[in-house]
């Protein structure tokens, strides 16, 4: 007695569809079919045999017949097989061309990267040109901060020259005011002596005119009174003249060194006006100046600021594209792996319809029994795939991967 058992072979692609079966049971019968449909074809072949030789024989000339037709159904499966695999190859072909790894051409997501890159390194080169140009406008502020001060230090000094010489003219003023007053003293002191000394004068020629006195002695002859009266007039008129002349002369040189004084302090007072009038002007040129650094470094502060902001929007954009163009590089190396194992799949069927092909070319030859068609020996074949990660030599993930197929045997 023999068990029963059911081999079953599927394979299809672009609507094709084969299996064979079989099937043994008590009384030794068996049985094989074959079916495809390929654009709405369909055909079968049926063979059945019994266990008892004698009804084969018997009905030889029908089963020939039946053979026959069969076997030209057969190749008429066989070509469309053939068609199904030729159809198969080209969808095979097609999906490697649209969805192939050198289907997508990167050159142009690397012109925009080095545009990018360029435009990058630009913004960089700009924004330091603008740092050095902030630096350049905060020392020429420094400078001109250093001689506004140096001017103010100076206005501050001729200011102070200037009240120690006004200071100075208030005292000479005083001092020309003392003489003028000592001198109208001495005037007045030299009117009261003239008049004193005629007052003298005159009381001794009333004093000699009323003495009536004549003394004789035995002397030599006095001089005259008169001439004496003349000589002392004329002695006290020049000692008054020398008097007047050398106070004329002292108060003259005074007032010449005061004049000299005043002529120096005034000549002073217009070189210290001019001095500060042109301290003023060149410190509001240096406080124009120094407003007009101070705008520029806020404007360059600010287009600096815009600049940076503007930088940081477009780095933001481009790190975008590059995270999307990320995307889509895994979306497309997806789609690859996908296709890789579709085509795997394919391939693997491919191989299944010529392999089955094959057998049934052998059957039909005579190289193959049935029962060795219906009850086919496979081979399974397994690739394990090892992916191991090293860091400094050291294994830091590991990953495998196992692919399993199977193919019957010749």
């Amino acid at each position: 007695m023999k068990t029963s058992r059911a081999p079953t072979i599927h394979g299809g692609a672009g609507g094709n569809r084969i299996s064979i079966s079989s099937s043994s049971r008590m009384g030794l019968g068996s049985a094989m079919g074959v079916g495809s449909g390929a654009g709405g074809f369909s055909s079968s072949i049926q063979v059945s045999a019994s266990g008892k030789s004698a009804d084969i024989m018997g009905n030889e000339k029908f089963a020939m017949q039946n053979l026959n037709d069969r076997l030209a159904n057969y190749l008429e499966t066989v070509r469309n097989l053939e068609q199904a695999n030729h159809k198969l190859e080209l969808k095979i072909k097609e999906a490697l061309e649209k969805s192939g790894p050198d289907f997508r051409d990167y050159s142009k997501y690397q012109v925009i990267l080095d545009d990018l890159r360029k435009k990058v390194f630009d913004a960089t080169t700009e924004n330091a040109r603008l740092v050095l140009n902030i630096d350049n406008a905060r020392l020429a502020a420094d400078d001109f901060r250093v001689k506004y001060e140096s001017e103010l230090a100076i206005r501050q000094s001729v200011e102070a020259d200037i009240v120690g010489l006004r200071k100075l003219i208030d005292d000479t003023n005083m001092s020309r005011m003392n003489l003028e007053s000592e001198i109208e003293a001495l005037k007045e002191e030299l009117i009261h002596l003239k008049k004193n000394h005629e007052n003298e004068v005159m009381e001794l020629r009333n004093q000699i005119a009323q003495s009536g006195v004549h003394v004789d002695v035995d002397a030599p002859k006095g001089q005259d009174l008169s001439q004496i009266m003349a000589e002392i007039r004329a002695k006290y008129e020049k000692m008054a003249q020398k008097n007047q002349e050398e106070l004329k002369a002292w108060h003259e040189s005074q007032i010449t060194e005061v004049q000299v004084q005043v002529t120096e302090s005034s000549t002073a007072l217009k070189e210290a006006t001019s001095l500060m009038t042109e301290t003023r002007r060149r410190y509001q040129g240096l406080e124009i100046e120094l407003q007009s650094a101070l705008s520029l470094k806020a404007s360059l502060e600010a287009t600096l600021r815009d600049i940076e902001m503007r930088h940081s929007m477009e780095v933001e954009k481009y790190n975008a594209i590059i995270v999307r163009l990320q995307e889509e590089l895994t979306q497309i190396r997806t789609n690859i792996q996908q296709n890789s194992r579709e085509y795997e799949h394919l391939l693997n069927i491919k191989v299944k319809l010529e392999a089955e092909i094959t057998q049934y070319r052998r059957l039909l030859d005579g190289d193959l029994k049935l029962e060795d068609a219906v009850d086919p020996k496979t081979v399974q074949t397994k690739v394990v795939t090892v992916t191991q990660t090293l860091v400094d030599g050291k294994i830091v993930s590991e990953s495998k991967d196992v692919k399993s197929s199977e193919k019957l045997a010749m």
